[in-house]
């Protein structure tokens, strides 16, 4: 359940997030839909957390429709339930629908492989010793258990359970668990260790398969995995692939869910799924999206990329930048990179490119592309006509609206959302709180 919040709290949001099947979003029908809820929906997004209910509330104080169209976009897979706590109107239809999603949802109850926890708290109880709690990800704990703390790598003994209170003999997965634990000191245990009985390896570099919005090669990110956090940079591999080099462990599986977050200003730019948890260093090449494309698509046993020389480099791959030495474009480069100056204030979607996607890091290395949005890309000749036609319309107009820079470009509400997303990320321009852009301050 979650109510957003402010920003500070988005960090407790996403540890709280990748323990749950379903989500109860709350959304005021006098506020509607605001930043923060965005924000949120992008973490649940980049989870892979679809299913749920969106509750309506306060709606005897004002009228929900704008809220709940506002609310359906943003979910699409979710239910929208207007109710107000006040008269009680609506809250039966909020455990109905909260029901219903429950009978159709595949938890992860049902999963009997080792068990994983991650650790959200640790603390002292007096006559009992060290306690640990969590949500288990995985497999089931139990008295007498033998499990590792990870990343330490220490030897624990489970001495009991407790689920919301109540000792069990055993808890599953899904659950909500503290574990009472023997062979280690609370000072020895820190919120993002976990629990397993598998040797799982720490993960310094991590190919995964990411959804992200206006991320940049090389760009220091914050990594959120379980109820850890560790910062990285990006190294694009081309397509929805990337790497993401890690500058603490993470305890990472193969298919578990990160999300992505930039530095500052704080934003979730995304998520998605590892693909190897235990890759080496390496650049973009066709081997490297083959076979990050068949992990993707759940093969096994499939061979890492092989690198050139003995050890792969410990910097990223070079960003080429105005200036430097000329570089020798290939055909298909040379006929993409016209594609996408065509395409002006309409970049192409990214699945669209077909196999010529591959080629896109070249460019975006050498600054003949660029990232608009998650999936669309653009010359850049194209974006500096599209911010040099925003700030001469709003130093004419003033602040702008979605709608209305649509129409000066000529363009469809998704391509003019876009742009205006981008324009954000790169400080062209400012979102105000009621969804309106006005220019940065430029310094001379």
């Amino acid at each position: 359940m979650d109510v957003p919040g402010h920003e500070r709290f988005v960090r407790t949001m996403v540890a709280g997030a990748t323990g749950i099947d379903l989500f109860l979003m709350v959304v005021a029908a006098d506020d509607g839909v605001m930043p923060q809820t965005r924000e949120h929906a992008a973490v649940l997004a980049a989870l892979g957390v679809r299913d749920g209910v969106v509750a309506i509330t306060k709606s005897d104080v004002a009228d929900p429709e704008a809220a709940a169209l506002e609310a359906a976009e943003l979910f699409p897979s979710a239910s929208v339930v207007r109710c107000s706590s006040r008269t009680g109107e609506g809250v039966a239809d909020v455990l109905a629908a909260l029901a219903d999603v429950v009978g159709h949802v595949t938890g992860r109850g049902g999963d009997a492989g080792s068990p994983l926890l991650h650790v959200d708290r640790a603390f002292t109880i007096k006559g009992a010793g060290t306690v640990v709690t969590g949500t288990l990800w995985s497999g089931s704990i139990g008295r007498g258990d033998e499990l590792t703390l990870l990343p330490a790598g220490r030897s624990v003994r489970v001495r009991g359970v407790q689920v919301h209170d109540e000792a069990v003999d055993r808890a599953g997965a899904g659950q909500r668990v503290a574990v009472n634990l023997v062979g280690v000191e609370v000072r020895d245990v820190a919120r993002g260790d976990v629990l397993a009985t598998t040797a799982l390896e720490p993960a310094y570099v991590v190919d995964a398969a990411l959804d992200l919005r206006d991320a940049e090669h090389g760009q220091r990110v914050h990594v959120h995995h379980g109820t850890r956090e560790a910062p990285a940079r990006l190294a694009q591999l081309g397509g929805r692939f990337w790497q993401l080099r890690l500058e603490q462990p993470l305890i990472v599986r193969r298919g578990d869910h990160v999300v992505v977050r930039s530095v500052a200003p704080p934003d979730t730019l995304g998520g998605g799924v590892a693909l190897d948890p235990q890759a080496k260093k390496h650049g973009p090449s066709r081997d490297a999206l083959a076979r990050l494309t068949r992990l993707e698509r759940g093969e096994d046993d499939v061979p890492p990329v092989k690198q050139k020389g003995s050890d792969p480099p410990d910097d990223l791959p070079p960003v080429k930048q105005k200036g430097s030495d000329p570089i020798c474009f290939t055909e298909e480069q040379i006929a993409l990179e016209e594609r996408l100056r065509s395409a002006g204030h309409e970049p192409p979607l990214e699945a669209d490119l077909g196999a010529e996607a591959a080629h896109l890091p070249v460019l975006l290395e050498a600054g003949r592309a660029v990232r608009v949005g998650p999936r669309l890309w653009s010359h850049p000749d194209a974006v500096a006509e599209v911010a040099g036609r925003v700030r001469s319309l709003v130093e004419r107009e003033g602040p702008i609206r979605l709608a209305r820079r649509g129409d000066d470009l000529g363009t469809s509400r998704k391509y003019a959302q876009a742009w205006l997303g981008h324009l954000d990320a790169a400080r062209v321009t400012r979102r105000l709180p009621d969804e309106s852009r006005i220019l940065r301050r430029r310094t001379a």
